[in-house]
């Protein structure tokens, strides 16, 4: 049964977008209801295998590595698998009211929004370099035609510069793949290990991957696809975009280096990661902080908070990667949280320009809380999940007297609430003169509740840290478990 979990979480998408274009429009609803439903059944089945026996493996059509394709799941991919599905639901849960299933934009979004689940669930179980490639491409069709279905003009400049850098990440990254390939004779992440070494050629391929996953993933300097795409995507596919979709590409950062070059001396290249990650906390903050739109603020918010997805690797402690593995749920959760609050404000007033939403708190008082209580977790502010993830990565630069790191994380902390609170002090404390502006209608309760569910969560993994931390302690990385060398 655990394996069949296992292949449900991809499988199940996959057949539901089939099922979705042979359907009729009056069955629409039933193959979208069905996955996100089955979705959370199934990984809760797929996480009690991982805890029993601490990672489930399944070899496809019975061929062994590395002439066969493994799909692994360990405790790293348990955590970011229910990052994507609670993200997904509730995020699909919103869409329902933009986008019925059985209308016309309807018919043209649930297929690709379940091939991004499949896709996503594909990429995060798979164990080989190649099948990796397979399943990021996927993805990142998936999300550059969902950010364009619209057919905003602005979305469509966002997609198409997606798309062009997208494509160039991959061919750089498959290079590097290529590399791999002939050094080694093999792809899988887990038996390479064992084998590479430090020679220039297997270094090389390092550089190369890594570089076409930072593009995929919007590290600065890379990160000029990012804002774009975030802030004009319809509020769904946002969601999913900062919660889940880039943390894919650093899910894969993290095992070529952490896993696969563990008996590598990579601390140069930890460093030079540490760094982007710095300039990522601080180019993003300071962007944005002045911004004029609410989506815009929110996507350069990202572009910061990936940052410290990257200092596991200068910090490179068992605290370090705790830190960082919770950053990544928790700031999904709170990240998907404030794009659909967004989304709803939007569909109220029909624009996001901060100047124009003085009167929110009367009118729209539980999408400003919405936004607040998700903002307490990106502001890495008690009791929040954010705060946990912050707290851990100050005190993993407390024990290595990395007093520089320290520093980073506390300024990033400081402008996150600054460009929050400027959000809220436009809206609270500006001169209510202007007319009214009239709202052209109400959210749906199913798009308040989901928004307003990730929130709660991203607040409530603040407190729920112990099981957590245990299933991530329980899978660390070769490369900076104890004993390591």
């Amino acid at each position: 049964m655990i394996t069949e979990a296992l292949l449900g979480l991809i499988f199940v998408p996959l057949l539901a977008a089939c099922a979705l274009v042979l359907l009729p429009r009056r069955a629409a609803f039933v193959p979208v209801a069905l996955t996100l439903i089955l979705l959370p059944a199934l990984l809760a089945l797929l996480t009690l295998g991982v805890s029993q026996a601490g990672i489930v493996a399944y070899e496809m059509a019975a061929v062994s590595a590395p002439l066969g394709i493994r799909l692994i799941a360990d405790p790293l991919a348990i955590v970011l698998l229910w990052t994507a599905t609670l993200v997904a639901v509730l995020a699909g849960v919103h869409a329902f009211e933009g986008f019925p299933p059985g209308s016309e934009t309807g018919r043209r979004f649930w297929p690709l929004w379940l091939v991004l689940m499949g896709a996503i669930n594909a990429a995060l179980l798979s164990a080989d370099l190649f099948n990796l490639y397979i399943t990021l491409e996927l993805l990142t069709v998936a999300a550059i035609a969902l950010i364009a279905i619209e057919g905003q003009p602005d979305a469509l400049r966002a997609a198409m510069r997606y798309l062009l850098l997208a494509v160039t990440g991959s061919l750089v990254y498959l290079f590097g793949v290529g590399l791999v390939y002939a050094n080694h004779g093999m792809l899988d992440l887990h038996q390479l290990a064992e084998i590479a070494g430090g020679d220039a050629s297997t270094r090389t391929a390092l550089a190369l991957m890594s570089v076409g996953l930072l593009v995929k993933a919007g590290i600065f300097p890379l990160h000029v696809w990012l804002p774009g795409a975030h802030g004009n995507a319809p509020g769904p596919v946002s969601a999913m975009l900062s919660a889940v979709v880039v943390k894919v590409a650093i899910y894969a950062l993290y095992r070529i280096w952490l896993w696969t070059g563990a008996n590598i001396e990579w601390q140069a290249a930890g460093t030079l990661l540490g760094l982007l990650g710095a300039g990522a906390i601080l180019f993003g903050s300071l962007l944005a902080l002045f911004q004029s739109r609410l989506k815009m603020v929110i996507a350069y918010s990202t572009v910061a908070q990936l940052g410290y997805l990257m200092l596991v690797f200068p910090l490179a402690s068992v605290q370090a990667y705790r830190g960082v593995i919770y950053q990544v749920l928790a700031h999904g959760l709170a990240k998907a949280a404030l794009f659909l609050a967004a989304a709803n404000i939007m569909h109220c007033l029909g624009t996001d320009h901060l100047r124009r939403m003085s009167r929110i708190d009367a009118d729209m008082p539980l999408q400003l809380f919405i936004f607040g209580l998700a903002g307490i977790s990106i502001m890495a502010l008690p009791p929040s999940g954010g705060f946990l993830a912050k707290w851990m990565l100050l005190s993993a630069a407390w024990q290595q007297q990395a007093w520089g790191w320290m520093a980073l994380i506390l300024a990033g902390s400081l402008l996150a609430a600054a460009y929050i609170y400027r959000v809220l002090a436009l809206i609270f404390f500006r001169a209510k003169t202007e007319p009214a502006r009239p709202l052209q209608d109400q959210p749906g309760r199913a798009a308040s509740l989901s928004a307003l569910m990730l929130a709660i969560l991203a607040i409530a993994v603040g407190f729920l840290s112990s099981p957590i931390l245990e299933l991530i302690d329980s899978g660390l990385p070769p490369a900076i478990a104890p004993g390591a060398p």
